[in-house]
Order: structure tokens, then C-alpha cells, then sequence
């Protein structure tokens, strides 16, 4: 039987990702540094492991035909503490080099859309696009594509690995929620008082799960596929979430030219103590928000994507019949 292990098991991706190399028949075994409610009821073994120790990954790839390498920090609040680059640069360095070590056969990094520059590609990305290294571009999105060079380094061409870069991931169980799936609710409850300008490119988490089981088995040793879905504006996709359960769109548009003078009043604009959707990375990311090509993953791994009205409505479905 084959055997996989998935560090950062226990978020969005990895949910769904683990569901679906079980109905692959495949034993699996997830890394993370917590243990939540997210694989309740799955046959996996849990393992507490640390991106940023060594010994412990050593441990948690032992036996392991393929590693599914998942484990990051989204922010879109800087990095105030130095975490989110620890852990989106070391930890793939520390991964790669773990999985070369112990001879896992392949190597799946599951990176971003961000570690490509959004802010000088233009109208439109693919994979021969520009890379994100200018102090122009948040420190998240600098940390994914510092994460995958650290990671190519580390496998020093021993290792075969895979990267995808998804876009904004959506979907069913999203226990956290993400920062995503706290938009839709949001949205269904009223709690977002205007329409900010710009979109995004949304995935749903279970495209992107089967995406990368194909990486694993068809993907081209060292490359890189963009796993987009569908781009849409904040306010198209406020329209889906009114159309399905009724709630009201805001009927105020605040474009993009405007944040910047009103950004005070923008950053109140989610109420509680988390932090708020609309923050200047968030902005940064729905300014510059190219169309994302999946051609490549669609013609060499047989991608395919359903359409963002359906990821929504699971979606809301799955947050309503686990209590949200």
C-alpha cells in the first residue's frame, strides 16, 4: 500500500486532501504541530511535528512514498514577529531536505498564486510569469516563492518534487474557517457594509485536492503548476452568497482608488477582535489580480475545475450543517 505523509494536515487543504488519498486507498499519516477536529473519524495516523524540527520530520516521513507539504502561515497582516518567513521558508527547507534523507520518492510543495509578482505580471498569469522578489510585494508573498527556491536547494536534484500554486482556496471543511470562508459568512450575515473594488481568482479546496494527487502521479519533476479556478469581484461573489440564501448586497461600491484615503474606515470594516479582511495585503492582492491561467495543469495533469456558483453553495451548505 502506498504511503503518504501531509504536513499542515489539519487546515483547508489538507481536510480535503487527506479525505482524498483515503478514497484512493491510500495510509496516511498527518504532521502538524496541532491536532483539531478537522480528520475526526479518518483512519490516519497523527503525528505532532514542527516545520522548523528537523528530527521530527525525520521522524513523521519515515516510510513514506510521497509527502504532501502543506504547512504554512496566510497573512495578510505582515510579519510582525519574523513567523510567517520562518515558517514558509525554513519549513520547506527543512521539509525538503527531511524527505531527500529519508528517500521519499516524490514530493508535492503546495506553494501560492502570491509567489508569483501579481503586481507586475499584467492582465494575465501563467507559469513563465514574474517571480515575487521586490520589497514592493507583501512579506507573505515574498515568503512563497523564498519558500520554494529554499525548498529546490534543499533537494539539491535528489529529490523529485512537484510545486502548485493555488489561487484563493474555498470550500467545504473549513473548520478554522479561513479568511475566505469568514468572507462568505460575512457576506451571508450582512457584516460587510460596502462592495470594495478589485476580485480574485477563487479554487475550490477540492479541485485543488485532486490537482494535486495529479502532480503526484503525471506531474513533470521541478515544475510548477498554477491551480487557478475562476476570477471574480468581491461583489460578484457577494451576489452568488445573496442569490443562494437571501442576504443583502451592499449597496455602496468603494473603489480601489479610494482605499488609501479612506483606509482607516476600511480596516473597521469587520467587526470582532480578529484580524480584519480588508487590510493593506488583502487590498494589495485585490489590486493587483490578474486572470490565472491553468492550462498547463489542465493539458499535463487533466485539471479541471467546477463552477465558482456550485463551490459557493457547498460551501454554505457545509458551514450551515456543521453549526455556522
Amino acid at each position: 500500500m502506498t504511503r503518504a505523509t501531509v504536513t499542515g494536515a489539519y487546515g483547508l487543504v489538507g481536510a480535503n486532501l487527506v479525505r482524498a488519498l483515503l478514497g484512493q486507498g491510500v495510509e496516511v499519516r498527518v504532521a502538524d504541530v496541532r491536532r483539531t477536529d478537522a480528520l475526526d473519524g479518518l483512519d490516519v495516523e497523527h503525528v505532532e511535528a514542527d516545520v522548523l524540527d528537523p528530527k521530527a520530520l525525520a521522524a513523521a516521513f519515515d516510510g513514506a512514498d510521497v509527502v504532501f507539504h502543506l504547512a504554512a502561515i496566510i497573512s495578510i497582516a505582515g510579519d510582525p514577529t519574523g513567523k510567517v518567513w520562518e515558517v514558509n521558508v525554513d519549513g520547506p527547507r527543512n521539509a525538503g531536505t527531511a524527505a531527500r534523507e529519508a528517500g521519499v520518492e516524490r514530493f508535492v510543495h503546495c506553494s501560492s498564486v502570491h509567489a508569483f509578482d501579481l503586481h507586475t505580471c499584467g492582465p494575465s498569469l501563467d507559469e513563465d510569469g514574474p517571480r515575487t522578489l521586490g520589497t514592493h510585494a507583501p512579506v507573505y508573498d515574498r515568503s512563497k516563492f523564498a519558500g520554494e527556491q529554499a525548498l529546490r536547494e534543499a533537494a539539491d536534484d535528489e529529490l523529485d518534487l512537484v510545486i502548485v500554486n493555488p489561487t484563493g482556496v474555498i470550500g467545504i471543511h473549513d473548520h478554522a474557517p479561513s479568511r475566505i470562508g469568514e468572507t462568505i459568512l460575512q457576506l451571508r450575515d450582512n457584516k460587510i457594509p460596502v462592495n470594495v473594488g478589485g476580485g480574485f481568482d477563487f479554487v475550490d479546496v477540492r479541485d485543488l485536492a485532486d490537482g494535486m494527487l495529479s502532480a503526484w502521479k503525471q506531474g513533470r519533476t521541478g515544475e510548477n503548476y498554477l491551480l487557478s479556478g475562476t476570477r471574480i469581484s468581491i461583489k460578484e461573489l457577494g451576489q452568488i452568497v445573496s442569490a443562494l440564501t437571501g442576504s443583502t448586497v451592499p449597496r455602496i461600491d468603494l473603489p480601489l482608488s479610494l482605499i488609501t484615503p479612506l483606509g482607516a474606515l476600511v480596516m473597521k470594516l469587520t467587526p470582532g477582535d480578529t484580524t480584519p479582511i480588508f487590510t493593506p495585503d488583502s487590498l494589495h492582492a485585490l489590486r493587483y489580480s490578474p486572470s490565472v491561467s491553468h492550462y498547463k495543469a489542465a493539458t499535463e495533469l487533466a485539471y479541471r475545475v467546477r463552477p465558482i456558483h456550485a463551490t459557493v453553495a457547498d460551501t454554505l451548505d457545509w458551514f450551515a450543517g456543521h453549526g455556522r
